[in-house]
């Protein structure tokens, strides 16, 4: 998940008039000092060589829970620019509700808005984006860059986004503990897949928001486009015809043998619906109990932004539901799973363990803050770090049968 801040800041500046690097400085609604920014690459052709600086004309108190923002941001440049097309809506603020509310259509105009993204050593990926930021750009550039050039560019850059995540990756000491340190190579590369799948979707995500009109035809178009990207991105080979042949008449024996199992099914039966597992069970009450009490009592201020302690806590607990649901329900009777599952599952289980943490770390705000009865939070802590003790369990117990699958190989 990114760190979008744009709400947050007073004022800022980039500058690139040095060719291959972004530095910068931003100033964050609350706290002292700047924000220093020491990134490599360059930004899209319409910001390249020059110096920008930008004013937020209401910025908002930066919440508690991400003060923790690092305030040296050194890692590479992702999109960059001043010119990305968005719908900008012609409605005040206080009409937003109602309009929505009763599905009033709402008026917008396309227009340009400020797009900043990078992703550094401390926080990851971190988003700026803002249709009403206040520009100046000073008139010079230092250098130019062509349209071929900012093609290329945007290539270098996604691929020194991927090299650099690598890097951070293998930095890693691989005798650490880190309990999120693949342990087999089989994990490994299904930390990989899954990986190269989130970054794959994020991209087509933000193509489809440029187009209004988009349909089911431009999604997989796009997506066929951002696989080839990604592909030349990472020096992969493309498939030549013959093995994709071969690859297409085994996705087809595969699909006749489905077809011969499900028949086969269908004779006996119709098959049982997957039994819910009653950990999974037990974290979907969890967070349908926070999202009650959270209505019930009003602690939600009206337009409360995602990152506020009480929706992450609440969204914290639906996602992990959801990744238990995908890696627990239908195994009730046949735990652990093969080791043909085990992979995908244990993808699963670590995303709802990253899931509840980040809910943890939410409660720790929220009692911080105060913005819930004092009696509140004690059982809901312990609820939650009981589903992340077994959670850590079932994770181990899918590593051990990765090992041992590994082992026989």
């Amino acid at each position: 998940m990114a760190w979008r801040i744009a709400d947050y800041i007073e004022r800022g500046e980039i500058d690139n008039r040095t060719k291959g690097q972004v530095v910068g400085q931003l100033w964050l609604n609350g706290i002292e000092e700047p924000i220093i920014l020491e990134l490599t690459g360059n930004p899209y052709r319409d910001l390249a060589g020059q110096r920008l600086r930008f004013k937020n004309p209401k910025p908002k108190p930066m919440p508690e829970d991400l003060r923790d923002f690092a305030r040296e941001q050194t890692g590479v440049v992702g999109d960059i620019t001043a010119a990305r097309k968005v719908k900008i809506l012609e409605i005040e603020d206080d009409e937003l509700e109602h309009d929505y509310t009763n599905k009033i259509p709402m008026p917008y105009h396309w227009g340009n808005c400020l797009y900043l993204e990078w992703h550094s050593v401390r926080n990851g990926r971190v988003v700026i984006e803002a249709a009403d930021y206040e520009l100046v750009v000073e008139p010079e550039a230092a250098w130019q860059m062509s349209e071929a050039e900012e093609a290329d560019q945007l290539q270098a850059n996604a691929r020194a986004m991927i090299h650099f995540m690598d890097q951070l990756v293998e930095a890693a000491d691989p005798e650490d503990d880190d309990e999120d340190s693949p342990q087999s190579e089989i994990e490994a590369k299904a930390d990989a897949d899954t990986a190269r799948s989130d970054l794959l979707n994020d991209r087509v995500i933000e193509r489809l928001k440029q187009d209004e009109n988009a349909n089911a035809e431009d999604y997989f178009r796009i997506l066929e486009e951002e696989r080839e990207r990604m592909r030349l991105e990472r020096g992969e080979f493309e498939l030549d015809p013959f093995k994709q042949k071969n690859a297409a008449e085994q996705d087809a024996v595969i699909d006749a043998q489905n077809a011969d199992f499900e028949e086969a099914m269908a004779k006996e039966g119709e098959p049982p619906e997957m039994e819910p597992d009653p950990l999974y069970e037990q974290c979907r009450e969890l967070g349908e109990r926070i999202q009650e009490d959270i209505e019930h009592n009003d602690w939600l201020p009206e337009g409360a932004q995602e990152e506020h302690p009480l929706n992450a806590l609440r969204h914290g607990t639906w996602f992990a539901s959801a990744k238990l649901a995908g890696a627990l329900n239908g195994r009730v009777d046949e735990w652990p799973p093969h080791p043909l599952f085990a992979g995908d599952c244990l993808v699963r289980l670590k995303k709802a363990r990253g899931y509840l943490k980040d809910a943890l770390a939410a409660l720790d705000a929220v009692e911080g803050e105060k913005l819930t009865g004092p009696d509140w939070t004690p059982p809901i802590r312990e609820e939650l770090q009981y589903v992340l003790h077994e959670v850590k369990g079932f994770i181990n117990e899918v590593r051990d049968v990765l090992r041992w699958e590994e082992g026989k190989q």
